[in-house]
């Protein structure tokens, strides 16, 4: 099984559907319009609509949700979603938050979701820091994940989670084969925090990948909410500044074959 098909629903939401699994990362399907509190001070206003309403993307198998403290990961939409999918997979301390079907995972610890007549997927959750040097205190828990099943032709599928470059995350390139890697970018800043940021810009995610070596980089995360603060065509302008780094850009809304 290495053919995955992916539909970017917008911001880091994304389906992957691969051997009858469907799989949904960071749910978030609210309307636009609404502004957000991300603590300390921080706020931010959503600026576009999911591309399929909650209710269009139909059953869902499990959740990963890289961080459920957020609005741009998990809204009070893909909130509602959670109960009705198999399993939802996050970080301890989220699955201690959220309860019911919630697994927590701790960096480089794993699950697998087993189900008669598919194959089994292993999931390993991924380091991140989800902002500068000491900022774990204010952006609280996150994790990236690397998926892994027989008959993967490239390597893992991996989801890099809301994550800066830093030395947690460059361990995937160790420790990881990726094959297919869905890559956070936004730089996002906050006026309240200035020039700091607490996402990747194009030009980190690049050095990333270059250590990581992907198959495939599938960027997301990069529109629909006023914290991002690099617009999708200075961020293919990055990648395209990169002829060694194997990107595609996948249509919002459009799903998308790939290899994994």
């Amino acid at each position: 099984m290495s053919a995955v098909r992916l539909t970017h629903i917008g911001g880091p939401t994304t389906l992957i559907e691969a051997g009858g699994w469907r799989i949904l990362t960071d749910p978030t399907f609210d309307p636009p319009g609404r502004r957000y509190a991300f603590g300390w001070g921080a706020f931010s206003r959503k600026l576009a609509g999911p591309a399929l309403d909650a209710g269009a993307v139909g059953p869902i198998d499990a959740v990963l949700l890289t961080h459920e403290h957020h609005g741009d990961n998990l809204d009070d939409a893909g909130r509602a979603l959670l109960p009705s999918a198999g399993t939802v997979i996050t970080t301890t301390s989220g699955a201690a938050r959220l309860g019911g079907n919630a697994v927590g995972l701790a960096p480089w610890s794993s699950t697998t979701l087993e189900r008669p007549g598919m194959p089994a997927i292993e999931v390993t959750a991924t380091p991140c820091r989800h902002g500068p040097p000491l900022s774990h205190p204010i952006t609280g828990d996150v994790i990236g994940f690397a998926l892994t099943w027989d008959g993967q032709r490239h390597g893992a599928l991996w989801v890099s989670g809301d994550t800066v470059l830093y030395g947690g995350v460059r361990q995937v390139a160790h420790r990881v084969n990726v094959g297919l890697a869905l890559v956070h970018l936004g730089g996002v800043r906050f006026p309240v925090t200035g020039p700091l940021r607490y996402t990747m810009t194009a030009r980190k995610a690049v050095d990333l990948c270059r250590a990581v070596r992907p198959h495939t980089a599938v960027p997301v995360h990069y529109e629909g909410w006023k914290h991002f603060q690099q617009p999708l065509s200075q961020a293919q302008r990055e990648f395209a500044r990169a002829p060694d780094v194997p990107v595609r850009w996948v249509p919002i809304g459009s799903p998308t074959d790939l290899e994994t």
